[in-house]
């Protein structure tokens, strides 16, 4: 009988120095300083971002209680040259969970969709009906709080600001449910401030790992084809207190599935450097199809109709 340990702070496999949720099943973005007191997140807000969010501060509650799991009768079994462990009689804890022996994290990376042979070269967002391209350098999610978060750049790095670990790179896609607005433009031009917050103000548990925004700057906004339907994207360059800034992107069209909800998708680039290069936003927007459709084309510039 297999079992899991339960949600809780435990030593981060990838970054020792600091502790990382579990949530019982995987490992999630949320991490902190040993013995530091978690922030309870914000309410979700009503751009259809309540289930990542909502998740995320029920997680953050929880890990006020420290978790320990004292486990009796430990029998250490044999160990080949890959792999190595303690395990608890009747009890094999699967690969990447926290060690139920000792608290610690057992580490099990899985391969992004960008390193495996045969991976696919697009992510399928099922809820939206569209699928979206995955850009060289770009991979699919892993170890994130938020289920809306469709790619990432690889790998993490130490904020410039609070303690923590930041990505250059992330797309979010998203349904918005709660407004009745209808209007691309409309949804886009509200939507892009608490895209820019999200991104470089503060973390889900408070944090601030840029020091907050200090700026930002209207960088393009304007009518876009996407998968063949009238969207408008609104495109931010935003300045922050520590580290180079971002940029972030506001997109949104109608799905073509369902109800025809309209879907948002979101930008957040690092600037600098070590950023991803913009015109990625272009080629991602370009490259967004309808599920089962790759013939529907789009993309900023495209010959469209009214985007109301």
């Amino acid at each position: 009988m297999s079992m899991t340990p339960p949600p809780g702070w435990y030593r981060d496999p990838s970054y020792p120095l600091v502790e990382r949720w579990w949530d019982g099943a995987a490992w999630t973005d949320h991490r902190r300083q040993p013995g530091a007191v978690p922030v309870p997140l914000a309410p979700p807000e009503a751009t259809g971002r309540g289930s990542g969010r909502a998740r995320a501060a029920a997680l953050v509650a929880a890990g006020a209680v420290l978790v320990t799991s004292i486990v009796t009768g430990v029998l250490v079994l044999g160990r080949d040259d890959d792999a190595g462990g303690a395990a608890t009689a009747g009890t094999t804890p699967p690969p990447g969970t926290p060690s139920a022996t000792s608290g610690t994290p057992s580490p099990s990376p899985v391969p992004s969709a960008a390193a495996r042979p045969g991976a696919p070269s697009v992510v399928v967002d099922e809820l939206n009906g569209i699928t979206l391209p995955l850009p060289k350098g770009w991979v699919e999610p892993r170890d994130v709080a938020e289920d809306d978060i469709v790619m990432t750049t690889p790998g993490t790095y130490d904020c410039p600001g609070d303690p923590g670990l930041c990505r250059r790179g992330r797309v979010v896609s998203r349904t918005v449910t709660a407004n009745a607005e209808s209007s691309p433009k409309a949804l886009a031009e509200q939507d892009i401030d608490d895209a820019a917050k999200t991104a470089y103000d503060r973390d889900p548990v408070g944090g601030r790992p840029y020091r907050g925004i200090t700026s930002h700057r209207l960088l393009k906004a304007g009518s876009v084809a996407v998968a063949g339907r009238a969207g408008y994207l609104v495109r931010w360059r935003v300045r922050t207190g520590a580290g180079p800034g971002g940029y972030v992107e506001s997109l949104v069209f109608p799905s073509s599935v369902g109800s025809q909800a309209p879907v948002v998708v979101r930008f957040a680039f690092d600037a600098g450097a070590g950023g991803p290069p913009l015109a990625d936003m272009d080629r991602i927007t370009e490259g967004i199809r309808a599920t089962g459709d790759a013939g529907t084309g789009g993309g900023v510039g495209s010959s469209i109709g009214p985007s109301r």
